[in-house]
Formats: C-alpha cells, structure tokens, sequence
C-alpha cells in the first residue's frame, strides 16, 4: 500500500491522482482532515494520529510541511519518522528541496529531515524538487498587476536568475519513484531508489527582464524591468499581512536569486521523467498576471 501525505494540497493532490491512474498499486490518501473513508487522517501536528494513519502502509509518500516555523516544522516531520517507523512503514519517499537552495532560509528544515529519516529502519529516497514556476510567477504577481498599468515591472529579483519546474513534473517523477517501490517491494526486492538522492532542478532560469518580456507579451505593450530594493519588498509583505516566517523565507529567496544562487546546476529531472520537462514560460505568466 501506499500513502501520499498532503493529498489536498498542490503537490500531493497531482501525486495521488497520478498513482491512482496507474491501476496497480492500492494508493490511499492521508489529509489533516481525512474521514476515514475517502483519506486518512494524517495531522502532522497531532502524532496520535500518525500510528493509526500509517497502519499497513508499505511506502510512505511525505510531502513537506513547511507552513511554519522552523521548530514546528522539525517538530512535524519527527514525528512522521517516529510514526512510520512504528507502523512498519517499508520505504518513505520525501519531498524535500533542490541543491540550488541551500543558502536559502528554507533549507534548514529540509536537510534536517532528510538526515532523520536516514536514520530510520525504512528505506529512503530524497527528491529535492527544484522551485516551482508557480511560485516564481506568485513573487512576481504584485510587480505584474502594476506592469499592466504603467509598463514597468518591479521586482526584487536583482539581476539574477530563478531555476524553475513545472510543479506536474515533480509530481510525476514522485508518482515514478512511489509506483516503482512499492513494485519492488511487492517482488520481495529492493528499490532502484532506495537511498538515492535525487536532484529536481528545472532547466529554464528566469529573471526579472525575462518576466518583463513575458509580460509585455500577454499585455501586449512594452514592459521593462525595474529591480526593487528588499526593503521595498520587505515591506510590502508586511503590509500584506503575510507571517513573519513567510517574510524571512520570501525574502531569502529573493536575495539568493539576486545574488546568482538559484540557477540550476545539475538534474536528475530529464532522466526520471523519460521525456522533456513541461514548458514553465506560461506557468509563470498566468501566475504573476492571473
């Protein structure tokens, strides 16, 4: 059997219906607020839960909770691994983050699972999944509504560039990595993917110029960029109301991708998902412009 955490959000959503498609595998969803009958209940902040929720699972799908303070997060993911363990979970698949973000903020939580989970009896394997298109394109959204009305771009992006993915093919190389074990495991086998570490980083680099010409495009008009300092954007998800948690991390990736970290240098992408990456140019523009 096999359990996809997060089966309500973005990610996990795509990653369960993926595997549910093949026909093969019994896929079973785990949600904060599953019912029982159509998910689990998989509540990372109430360990009680995670015993029951993990019961006769053979490959645990664990989609990050990072929505948090860093100890919360920690907090989270240990339990999951305490839990799993216990259950007699086989293998955990973790979705984690790609080598291009190490220097960001977000990484702490990340690198401190995939070294807790190591240390479990289950099998494992990292997918560190590149940023997502949609998540560069969300940066951008306040740059872009203005872009619409006065032709300049603004945003703190500097000069550097972002590797970004299409969220779908992390989803599939997921779905890829999960079926496959849980295959192995049903022949009495071990996984091809047992303790690998897999780098996801997207192909294309996009920057601030490169989103001013792609918003040009669906505006039709001119557009040119304007790189904002970070305390206007500092500033800006303050009055927005975001966390102070969300501040740091926006804003970390923001400085990474000015000073030239976020663009990719290796992947393991192409390779697992046997086809070319999905295009990102329009994930980012129907993002940032809606």
């Amino acid at each position: 059997m096999i359990l996809v955490t997060g089966a309500s959000g973005a990610l996990g959503r795509l990653v369960f219906q993926g595997l549910s498609s093949l026909g093969g595998p019994e896929v079973v969803a785990g949600t904060r607020g599953g019912d029982g009958t159509t998910a689990r209940r998989i509540d990372f902040d109430d360990p009680a839960s995670l015993g029951k929720g993990f019961a006769g699972v053979d490959v645990l799908v664990m989609i990050s909770a990072g929505y948090a303070e860093d100890d919360v997060v920690l907090a989270r993911h240990g339990a999951v691994a305490d839990a799993a363990a216990e259950a007699g979970v086989r293998h955990v698949i973790y979705t984690s983050l790609a080598g291009s973000g190490e220097r960001t903020t977000l990484a702490l939580p990340h690198r401190w699972t995939e070294n807790r989970l190591l240390q479990g009896p289950f099998a494992t394997t990292v997918l560190r999944n590149g940023l997502y298109a949609e998540l560069l394109g969300g940066l951008s959204a306040a740059g872009a509504g203005a872009a619409a009305r006065s032709g300049v771009f603004s945003a703190a992006l500097g000069t550097g560039r972002m590797a970004v993915v299409a969220r779908a093919d992390l989803a599939d190389v997921t779905v890829r990595v999960a079926a496959e074990a849980d295959r192995a495991l049903a022949a009495g086998a071990r996984s091809p993917h047992a303790g690998r570490t897999y780098e996801l980083e997207g192909g294309t680099a996009l920057g601030g110029d490169d989103i001013a010409g792609l918003l040009a495009e669906r505006y039709g008009r001119t557009v040119t960029y304007r790189p904002a300092p970070l305390s206007e954007a500092r500033a800006a998800l303050t009055d927005q109301g975001y966390e102070a948690y969300q501040v740091t991390h926006t804003l970390s990736l923001l400085s990474n991708a000015g000073a030239g970290f976020l663009e990719s240098r290796t992947s393991d992408l192409p390779g697992l998902l046997g086809a070319p990456p999905r295009p990102v140019h329009d994930l980012v523009t129907k993002a940032a412009a809606g």
